[in-house]
């Protein structure tokens, strides 16, 4: 199914009322939320409020953007055609905050478990010829070092983690390497980073199960103007080994996502 048949799966849904109708761009209450597959080899149906969102969706894709209005949802996924009472992962009251942008990820836990994890994108405003790069690591396997001219520029990325860093658009060249280690596990790559955009990748896969991959995500619309309240704009999604050069070059904080997004009750199904 492609992503243009998850979209329209999720505007068919707003049309029938499933979630209250979207706001308008950038109005009070609303938030942007993207859903992320990471769970390699396994289609799911997305449930969302006990109604079918996503049928049928696939692998490394990125369905959204939408517009929700702040509030409280419950999130079934379960493999194509099963009752929302056998689920691979079940959420219950998972709050949507105002105004923000959300991406919720399913992925495979460091021990190899379906599972659920929001994250809140970082859609401040960048200055000048700068670009936003993000790495996720969501996948089943270690953590990880990312260098720069041979030098570590961050250390021990485990799942589920983030790091970030603002960087000069343009080129970047660096590889990864297994945490504490000098094996390669990405060889070096260049990236091109664009002006005003953040660029969200995330590892997914099982490095056991040898489907270690990624998706990457896009926000763009990140130039600033002063007064200007920036919630990003567009979401894009990249697969496949090329893809994984964006995870080369991050660097900085790992954010914690705290009580954002609650989720009161997470239950896996192998």
């Amino acid at each position: 199914m492609t992503l243009r048949r998850s979209l329209a799966a999720f505007a068919a849904c707003v049309a029938a009322g499933i979630f209250v109708a979207p706001l308008p761009a950038h109005a009070a209450g609303a938030s942007k939320v993207s859903v992320v597959h990471g769970i390699p080899g396994q289609p799911v149906d997305v449930y969302v409020n006990g109604k079918k969102t996503l049928d049928n969706f696939q692998p490394s894709k990125v369905a959204g953007p939408l517009e929700l209005p702040a509030g409280k949802y419950d999130i079934v996924i379960v493999k194509p055609g099963d009752p929302v009472t056998s689920p691979i992962i079940k959420v219950d009251q998972a709050a949507v905050p105002a105004d923000a942008n959300i991406s919720l990820v399913a992925h495979l836990t460091a021990d190899g478990k379906p599972t659920l994890t929001p994250f809140v994108n970082d859609v401040s405003t960048l200055a000048p010829g700068k670009a936003r790069l993000v790495v996720r690591h969501t996948a089943a396997a270690p953590a990880v070092d990312v260098r720069a001219g041979g030098q570590p520029v961050f250390k021990n990325l485990s799942n589920p983690n983030e790091a970030k860093a603002d960087l000069a658009a343009g080129s970047v060249s660096a590889d990864v390497v297994l945490a504490g280690t000098t094996t390669v596990a990405i060889p070096a790559a260049n990236l091109d980073l664009k002006e005003g955009t953040s660029t969200i990748v995330y590892a997914v896969g099982s490095a056991e199960g040898k489907t270690l991959g990624v998706v990457a995500q896009t926000i763009s619309g990140l130039h600033g103007t002063p007064g200007s309240v920036n919630s990003g704009s567009g979401g894009t999604a990249d697969q496949g080994p090329g893809a994984l050069v964006y995870v080369l070059g991050g660097a900085g904080l790992i954010l914690l996502l705290g009580g954002v997004l609650a989720l009161r009750r997470v239950r896996t199904r192998a």
